[in-house]
C-alpha cells in the first residue's frame, strides 16, 4: 500500500475504490454492449426476476440507488436494444414494470460470470469472496452503505465550530 492511501481519510478512499470499480466494470461490460449503469440495472433485474420479481423503475431504483429519471432513461435505452422489456402495471397506469428479455437474461449471465471475475482479483488480497476477510468487508460495507447521511447536519455543524472559532 502507498504511503498517500495509508494516509488518506476513508471517504478519499470510498470514492478511490468506488471509481476503480466503475472503470473496471465499465471496460468489462462494454464488449457486451453495455455500460456499468446498464449491467447495474440488468443484474438487478436479473436477480429480482430470478425470485419471481417483476420491479417497477421506481422500485429498480430504490434497489439500486440510482435516480428514478435515470433508471427510466437506462430501462428505455434497453428496451431499444431489445434488452429489457417495459410493461405499464394494470393495478397503476403511472407504474411501468421492467423485466429482461430472453436476449437480456443471455447478456446479462454472461455480463455476469465477467464481473465476478472481477470481484475475483478485487477480493483476492483478502482471501477470496467467500474467505472471512472478505465476507467482513462486505458486512462493513453494508453497514456504512445504511448510514443515513444528512448534509442539514454538516452545515449545522460547520456553523458551531465558525461559532466556537470567533
Amino acid at each position: 500500500m502507498s504511503s498517500a492511501a495509508e494516509s488518506a481519510t476513508a471517504g478519499f478512499l470510498v470514492w478511490r475504490l468506488s471509481m476503480k470499480w466503475r472503470v473496471a466494470v465499465d471496460r468489462a461490460v462494454a464488449p457486451l454492449g453495455m455500460t456499468h449503469a446498464q449491467y447495474a440495472l440488468m443484474a438487478s433485474l436479473y436477480g429480482m426476476g430470478r425470485s419471481g420479481q417483476r420491479p417497477s423503475q421506481r422500485e429498480l431504483a430504490d434497489h439500486t440507488g440510482l435516480e428514478a429519471l435515470y433508471v427510466s432513461k437506462l430501462a428505455r435505452a434497453l428496451e431499444s436494444s431489445g434488452l429489457v422489456a417495459r410493461t405499464r402495471d394494470p393495478a397503476d397506469p403511472r407504474a411501468i414494470r421492467l423485466e429482461l428479455t430472453e436476449q437480456g437474461w443471455d447478456v446479462t449471465r454472461r455480463a455476469i460470470k465477467v464481473i465476478q471475475g472481477l470481484l475475483d482479483q478485487l477480493l483476492e488480497p483478502l482471501g477470496g469472496q467467500h474467505g472471512a476477510r472478505a465476507n467482513q468487508f462486505t458486512q462493513e460495507l453494508a453497514t456504512l452503505l445504511y448510514v443515513p447521511l444528512d448534509p442539514t447536519r454538516v452545515d449545522a455543524h460547520l456553523d458551531e465550530n465558525e461559532k466556537e472559532q470567533s
